[in-house]
């Protein structure tokens, strides 16, 4: 590995391997911790093929990993215990930028903040869509299958992405899409090609090593506009979520972003023994509850782009579709300003109401402003997907509450109040984030206990975590196991045709090569 990309970037000593922990893990310092035995950064893709190749005749399993953190998803930490990381941090090229077609082309190693220089520092009318927080990768993001916060075309960043280069497991350097026509001039603008599309499989998959990837960007709108919907009854929930299903479908807002401001109530133990109940408490007691506080029940944020006229025009068409639909919401309007937007409103400190929206992310400009929400030593990330359904929702509260009613050190994340998260344009997603304790092994087992009781208790009811550490992607991908775990057998079939050595990212996603596989 020295010889392969010189002796100062293999890295082995405990003090060098430090930041290739998973610094939120609840299993620190304890015999399941997953450690690398080393860390090497390659420069270019012909390093990354020579370590690969060097991998591959002694048996050696790499786990590549891009520029970012990745908190609460098991960080830089690999599946098998000992693997060498294949850290692509200096594989940091903005490798093309195109205003007029709206696109990017750039190495794992760029992060958010750096595409974001990139665009403002040439000028360009384009806008990124960014995740929490800006120090993550576009390629190491979206190939977790990472979300955002503008429009629905942009949040999804894999779905976004548009032709990508592969290191295979020989060594063999393969690009997907138009890539792989040479002279093409729409690599980054139609991500098919001619024949099956392999892209999907280096998603949280374990085939090859991507160094290259296309984004589509946001042209940046000339204006933004807000807009605040409180709704008065709990069961008004239903019908607000299917308006706001329409208008995001059309593509008419930005992410609806849902609350209740009955949250605020926790802090009473009266509301928060009625918020948790076993069983689920009554609509009628949790009106009763918003009505004597006076709160609404529910709210969500509507953001709009486009043209100033445009987003006028969406503002009125969300407020006359809501009010027919749900006569007893009120709908108030917010801020609207020319895009890009100054310091100050970026802070989102104007509202005339109080707001969910992270402004930052809402207008694709990177920051790290979401490290305000760690507690203690960190946090695990459990995010099920469900329908895009007031009832889905009123159904996984009463659930997952009652399923993690024990743990009861933990926050109630589940509860009356709990709302849904819209960052994937058609799903909905819950959040269960429990927090870590270096100093507490007791406390932290306890933690894992609940996050494989959630895993499991979701999956009966057909909820699907979208993401996992690699602790916890071997329980995820045993819930997925329709027809006898037919996708899984196909992965493992794959994985042993494409990678027999079984080097790359054994065991990530759930996809074990044959000399892994304990079953």
């Amino acid at each position: 590995m020295r010889q392969a990309v010189g002796a100062d970037w293999v890295f082995a000593s405990d003090e060098d391997l430090g930041p290739y922990r998973d610094s939120f893990s609840p299993v620190w310092d304890t015999q399941h911790e997953r450690l690398a035995s080393a860390a090497v950064a390659p420069a270019d893709v012909a390093q990354v093929s020579s370590i690969v190749r060097i991998a591959g005749r002694l048996g050696i399993p790499l786990f590549p990993i891009s520029t970012g953190k990745n908190f609460g998803y098991g960080g830089p930490s690999p599946n098998v215990h000992g693997s060498v990381i294949v850290d692509l941090k200096r594989m940091d090229k903005v490798l093309e930028v195109d205003e007029a077609r709206a696109f990017a082309l750039v190495e794992p190693g760029v992060s958010y903040f750096d595409l974001y220089r990139a665009i403002e520092e040439r000028g360009l009318r384009l806008m990124i869509d960014c995740p929490d927080p800006g120090w993550g990768s576009p390629i190491g993001n979206s190939l977790e299958r990472g979300i955002g916060y503008t429009m629905g075309a942009f949040r999804d960043h894999f779905g976004a992405s548009c032709g990508m280069e592969v290191v295979l497991p020989d060594g063999e350097v393969m690009r997907t899409g138009m890539g792989a026509l040479p002279g093409a001039k729409t690599w980054q603008e139609y991500r098919y090609g001619f024949g099956p599309d392999p892209a999907g499989l280096f998603a949280q998959g374990n085939f090859g090593i991507v160094t290259k990837m296309g984004f589509r960007l946001y042209p940046r709108p000339d204006h933004y506009r807000t807009a605040l919907v409180t709704v008065p009854r709990r069961r008004d929930f239903v019908k607000l979520v299917e308006q706001c299903n329409i208008l995001s479908d059309a593509m008419l807002c930005g992410e609806p972003v849902y609350a209740s401001p009955l949250m605020a109530l926790m802090g009473n133990p009266a509301f928060a023994a009625l918020a948790t109940k076993k069983g689920g408490a009554s609509d009628a007691a949790l009106d009763a509850a918003a009505s004597e506080a006076g709160l609404p029940s529910w709210q969500v944020d509507l953001q709009f782009f486009g043209p100033e006229a445009t987003t006028r025009a969406n503002f009125e068409h969300a407020r006359e579709r809501i009010l027919s639909a749900i006569p007893t919401a009120t709908v108030i309007a917010g801020e609207d300003f020319p895009l890009p937007a100054t310091r100050e409103q970026l802070a989102n400190v104007a509202q005339p109401y109080r707001s969910s929206i992270r402004r930052h992310g809402a207008l694709g400009v990177p920051s790290l402003g979401i490290w305000k929400i760690v507690r203690e030593d960190g946090h695990l990330g459990f995010f099920p997907m469900l329908a895009r359904a007031g009832e889905e929702v009123f159904r996984m509260q009463r659930v997952m509450g009652d399923a993690l009613h024990e743990f009861d050190q933990l926050p109630r994340y589940f509860n009356a109040a709990s709302a849904p998260l819209h960052w994937h344009p058609h799903a909905f997603q819950m959040v269960f984030a429990p927090p870590v304790r270096r100093a507490d092994p007791a406390f932290n087992a306890m933690v894992d206990t609940a996050m494989r009781r959630a895993v499991e208790v979701a999956a009966e009811h057909g909820w699907g975590d979208y993401r996992a550490a690699p602790i916890y992607q071997d329980a995820v991908s045993d819930t997925y196991s329709f027809n006898n775990h037919a996708l899984r057998r196909f992965h493992e079939t794959l994985k042993d045709a494409i990678d027999p050595a079984g080097i790359i990212a054994p065991g990530r996603g759930g996809i074990w090569p044959q000399r892994f596989r304990k079953r």
